[in-house]
């Protein structure tokens, strides 16, 4: 499958905190609703973050551990578990796009948006793939201990490197995910109240990039980033590479972070179930 035939732009790393993250992937699926145009991104959480996934219970959570250690908590709108994203073990990336210019299965969909993602594994020298078949939870809180599905959860060695996620909105489709370069089982862990999982558990279940392919984070990351761009020009769209994010979106992302990323109405209080692709 080839890319979607619209615009694009593509912005390299940026670190920034996690609010504005999820901030910035609501503003782009904005642009991509409201001109057509669509966003593909790598992105670094600074500092460490705690995303819950959009129906999470928030007393799974050990806040005054997050508190202590300074890692942000904020709440994704995609479904799943929570997921501990390290500043410098997770490499993340997002792809905003106008929903007619994607499957509307969902399952059809996550394939050929993490085209590029499974390519970047191959590029590594790394035999990364969707899990061939269901793999029992540990921690339902946890996102990388629930169950691995074989629609979204990417494995390699045999454990988990890689989980995706989508939401829509009525005019764009948003897809997020994070590619796991180093693992830190402690810090993973103690973000969640009570866990019944030990670190050695979780290493079974997780894997980094840096255990499987001699390569450095710089490195991991253009090699993702130069993927997506490929992946891009596989498509009869227009490209902008190196793009930046215009004053208006900025603007709304920092609404966004005030208003609701950063909210306690929306990061703490519990929310329903959601339908969303889980991560």
């Amino acid at each position: 499958m080839t890319a979607p035939d619209v615009d694009w732009r593509v912005m390299r790393e940026q670190r920034r905190p996690g609010p504005m993250q999820m901030a910035l992937d609501e503003a782009a699926a904005a642009t991509a609703s409201e001109t057509g145009t669509a966003t593909v991104r790598a992105y670094r959480w600074d500092p460490s973050c705690l995303t819950l996934g959009y129906g999470q219970d928030p007393d799974t959570v050990d806040w005054d551990a997050c508190d202590r250690a300074g890692v942000d908590v904020t709440r994704r709108q995609t479904g799943g578990g929570g997921i501990y994203h390290d500043a410098y073990g997770d490499i993340a990336y997002s792809i905003a796009v106008p929903t007619d210019a994607v499957p509307g299965r969902l399952l059809d969909a996550y394939h050929l948006l993490c085209e590029p993602v499974l390519d970047a594994f191959t590029r590594l020298g790394i035999d990364a793939d969707y899990v061939d078949e269901s793999v029992p939870e540990l921690h339902h809180p946890a996102c990388y201990l629930r169950e691995l599905h074989p629609a979204h959860d990417v494995v390699a060695d045999g454990r988990k490197i890689a989980g995706n996620a989508q939401y829509r909105t009525r005019d764009a489709v948003v897809q997020h995910g994070s590619l796991t370069f180093s693992v830190d089982a402690p810090a993973h862990l103690d973000v969640f109240a009570d866990p019944p999982v030990t670190a050695e558990r979780f290493r079974e279940r997780v894997v980094g990039i840096d255990e499987l392919a001699d390569v450095d984070r710089a490195a991991a990351v253009r090699t993702l980033e130069s993927a997506l761009v490929d992946w891009i020009e596989s498509g009869t769209g227009s490209i902008e590479t190196d793009a930046a994010w215009r004053d208006d979106e900025t603007e709304l992302a920092r609404d966004l972070v005030a208003g609701k990323y950063r909210d306690d109405g929306w990061v703490r209080s519990p929310r329903g179930k959601s339908e969303r692709g889980h991560e």
